[in-house]
């Protein structure tokens, strides 16, 4: 009853004092109407360089497991992993048990064929006895020359030793003895969409940065282009070939492939333009229109350039874009050009 009293006696003035006091005085409170301030930009085309990039992993230019034809014992190894060899290099020998038992046969059957040669020449046996013993002779060497190819483990290529799988006096048992990679050069193999078919050619030049050594360049050339297109995934294998004359880069690296298909003409736009819509991959970009609104309009994007984006679609020349405000604007809202 008090306060009601209080109230009785105050005069107007006082009373109005009080309600502007508990208001305030409204400069925070936007009203419903009020206009999202925006700046612009606007947006030109340029020419944009046609740069792709691809991952793949360096794999040896060729790579050979060497072993014996069948099951034997492994008398010496003659070089390790890390070694660098050469075509025909010894690397391993076999025990030659075999061959030299089978060499003992050879000798004999050689000299019996001498024998059945001479009786033929003067009528002493068949043709036909003379043509088996020949066969039979033939067929011995050329065991004998297998078993000699098997003794002797040689290296096919010029490379390096990249695994060793036994040791002195192990049983061959299926598992390669030794595998020698040629890495002088060293190839990777990439997937490239089919809408650049007609633009990758044989000696087409590349740039490969690798991981492991940062942002050096290493110049390789697409070396092989294979003729069908994966109708799964619309792309076709490129290789490229990288010479690796100082042996610095490895079979097993990540790299990271830079194709150039040209420049073409289109919209760059500042990345402060750019919205991306919840819960999809889409991109939009208000641009705004002479009647004071702005559209919000889907977009293509291209390669990013540092703090901007190339258009594929979305956005012609000359449109001007938001870049401030865009948490604030929705499709058709009316904003307010600041500069």
């Amino acid at each position: 009853m008090r306060t009601t009293s209080v109230l009785k006696v105050l005069p107007v003035s006082a009373l109005m004092l009080i309600i502007t006091s508990c208001a305030g005085d409204g400069s925070n409170v936007e009203t419903k109407d009020e206009k999202v301030k925006i700046k612009l930009e606007t947006v030109h085309r340029q020419d944009v360089e046609q740069l792709y990039e691809f991952t793949a992993t360096v794999e040896a230019n060729i790579s050979n497991n060497i072993a014996p034809q069948s099951p034997a014992r492994i008398e010496k190894l003659h070089v390790e992993v890390g070694d660098r060899v050469n075509a025909g290099q010894l690397l391993a020998t076999m025990d030659a048990t075999n061959l030299k038992q089978t060499k003992l046969q050879l000798e004999n059957q050689e000299t019996e064929f001498k024998r059945i040669d001479e009786l033929y020449k003067i009528g002493g046996v068949s043709k036909s006895a003379w043509e088996a013993q020949k066969t039979g002779l033939d067929v011995s060497r050329t065991i004998v020359k297998n078993l000699e190819e098997n003794v002797q483990l040689l290296s096919p290529i010029s490379g390096i030793i990249t695994a060793r799988n036994y040791d002195n006096g192990d049983m061959y048992s299926g598992t390669p003895v030794y595998v020698v990679q040629q890495i002088r050069p060293v190839k990777l193999m990439v997937n490239v969409s089919e809408s650049y078919f007609t633009q990758v050619k044989k000696g087409m030049d590349v740039d490969i940065r690798l991981d492991v050594y940062g942002d050096d360049v290493f110049n390789g050339k697409v070396h092989l282009i294979h003729p069908t297109i994966d109708p799964a995934t619309r792309t076709f294998p490129v290789e490229i070939r990288l010479p690796n004359n100082d042996d610095r880069v490895r079979p097993g690296m990540f790299a990271r492939i830079t194709m150039n298909f040209g420049t073409v003409q289109h919209v760059v736009v500042s990345d402060q333009a750019i919205v991306k819509q919840a819960g999809s991959a889409d991109r939009f970009i208000y641009v705004y229109k002479n009647n004071g609104t702005v559209s919000y309009q889907k977009v293509e994007l291209g390669r990013r350039m540092n703090d901007r984006y190339e258009l594929i679609s979305g956005v012609e020349d000359g449109d001007q874009v938001a870049v401030t405000g865009l948490n604030r604007l929705t499709n058709g809202a009316e904003v307010e050009i600041v500069k």
